[in-house]
């Protein structure tokens, strides 16, 4: 059901390869990190959750620097949707 939220906010016109996309991945992962965030308000110790948190982050700097590379036009229209800060480059 969440996938199929996803797969609409993407505007493409092949659904069957957007799960795999680039896009789609960061979008699952902004997810991801909210609900983690979240969860860390009521469970600040939870020290496990906590380092998953930070591999996923990791990810998604990784992906968001893939596309800013490969897609400027794309970035930026993510990152606006997203509502997330514009990473550095390093």
């Amino acid at each position: 059901m969440i996938k199929n939220l996803f797969i609409s906010v993407i505007s493409q016109e092949e659904k069957e390869e957007t799960s795999g996309s680039v896009e789609f991945q960061i979008i699952s992962l902004t997810n991801k990190i909210r609900r983690l965030t979240s969860h860390f308000e009521s469970h600040r110790k939870d020290y496990l959750s906590q380092r998953g948190l930070r591999k996923i982050l990791g990810k998604r700097q990784r992906l968001l620097t893939y596309l800013l590379k490969n897609n400027k036009v794309g970035y930026k229209e993510l990152i606006s949707k997203l509502n997330i800060r514009e990473s550095k480059i390093r």
